[in-house]
């Protein structure tokens, strides 16, 4: 693990000097530095708050029956686990499930679940604006030119809704195989083989800009071949605005490994653009058999995890957030399922079915809030001037009884802090 031990890029220096309310310097005094977020991204599929937020507005009628209570506590309980590890996650924005019925989206429940995340401190990414699978059966319908329109149009609308809650989207997904696709006919296939895979993502790229500005648009895909850094190549040379690469790594069929991992970090950094590493699947049962091409394939009543299956899940998560975690360009890794049972009823999860924690949320939490975490103490000389180092993220500052909010990120290399009394 040496090479992956040098995380100086995740750090960040910064000369503070601390005065009381009327400027009086914090003289000679040990003050707690004490890190409250990550600016690394850690992520999970958040899918489970929809059913939680949605269960708890007044609008939905309660169900008093035992069974029902049992059921919350063990969603509540599930929430909380999720909160304790996690700084970021992603909503389910599946143009079919989103929008069943052509004029009626779930923008309500959805934004009141974005909205409950990000009071809980919770960066939040859309998924996604475009894609050919969990596509609107409505739209076949259409001539390929009014598809199209729909298309934009339906970006335009999610993307202004969500403007301030969430501003950080997967555009696009999975264009690689998107024209050819022959499973099923869709509409967004069709007019992804009119435009052409650049033409595509060029139009669905302008009108997410359009919509937000400021919003972080990805581009993310499954398929890590030439293809897709050749497609990649092409939209920029188009001028697309992608601000970053999104790489899917479901791996039911067994890990990359290091060697696949660090080569295709080698190969997406010559973008210069961030890398995400946008769903991740490891599980802690058997695998696949590998001669199933498209995992959607793959249907089984039950898949356990086994005890050396779990072991295995966290010796392997763990290499593979290391190595990521130790690239400057990888800015956030997701992974896909929380519990056990979700996508492909795969043991995929780091807690069970039944909300237990598995070794591997407990490998993540010592990396994520302990071995990459601030808390320590610093010392003021006697004008009051301290050196401040940690994980870049949101801190506190304490000291007898009053703190000040502190933030580490490249950039910042002086700060006035001001300390005040710390509210009960």
């Amino acid at each position: 693990m040496k090479k992956y031990e040098d995380l100086s890029h995740r750090k960040a220096k910064c000369l503070l000097h601390v005065t009381d309310r009327q400027g009086n310097p914090i003289a000679n005094a040990s003050l707690r530095l004490k890190q409250t977020r990550h600016e690394f991204l850690f992520g999970c599929g958040a899918f489970d708050f929809m059913a939680y937020v949605n269960a708890a507005d007044p609008a939905n009628a309660a169900d008093p029956s035992e069974s029902a209570q049992q059921a919350n506590a063990a969603l509540k309980d599930r929430i909380d686990k999720w909160l304790a590890l996690y700084n970021y996650g992603t909503l389910p924005f599946y143009w079919g499930r989103f929008e069943p019925k052509e004029g009626n989206p779930q923008t309500k429940s959805l934004l009141r679940t974005a909205r409950f995340l990000k009071e809980h401190h919770v960066t939040v990414k859309g998924h996604p604006l475009c894609w050919h699978t969990v596509c609107a059966d409505w739209l076949m319908k259409y001539d390929n030119q009014t598809i199209l329109e729909k298309q934009l149009r339906r970006i335009h609308r999610e993307v202004s809704a969500f403007r301030g809650t969430i501003d950080l989207w997967d555009v696009i997904n999975e264009v690689v195989i998107m024209p050819i696709f022959d499973k099923y006919d869709n509409a967004v296939t069709r007019i992804c083989r009119d435009l052409g895979r650049v033409g595509i993502v060029k139009e669905t790229f302008a009108a997410a800009r359009a919509a937000n500005p400021g919003a972080q648009l990805l581009i993310n895909d499954f398929n890590t071949s030439i293809a897709y850094e050749i497609l990649i190549d092409g939209c920029l040379q188009a001028g697309v605005p992608i601000d970053t690469i999104g790489i899917q790594s479901h791996q039911h069929q067994g890990y990359w490994g290091a060697e696949k991992l660090e080569e295709v970090l080698e190969r997406y950094e010559h973008f210069g653009l961030p890398i995400h590493f946008t769903e991740n699947t490891l599980v802690s049962g058997s695998l696949i058999p590998p001669e199933i091409e498209d995992l959607n394939d793959f249907q089984v009543t039950e898949w356990p995890s086994t005890p050396e299956g779990e072991k295995r899940q966290m010796r392997q998560t763990e290499e593979m957030y290391r190595i990521l975690f130790a690239h400057p360009q990888v800015k956030a890794i997701t992974g896909w399922d929380f519990a056990d049972g979700a996508w492909l009823n795969a043991p995929s999860g780091v807690i069970r079915k039944d909300n237990s924690i598995k070794p591997v949320y407990e490998m993540l939490r010592h990396l994520i809030r302990e071995e990459w975490w601030t808390d320590c103490e610093i010392r003021t000389d006697a004008n009051g001037f301290a050196e401040a180092e940690g994980f870049k993220g949101d801190y506190l500052l304490e000291a007898g009884g009053q703190s000040a909010a502190l933030k580490l990120t490249d950039g910042l290399r002086e700060a006035q802090i001001v300390l005040e009394p710390c509210t009960p």
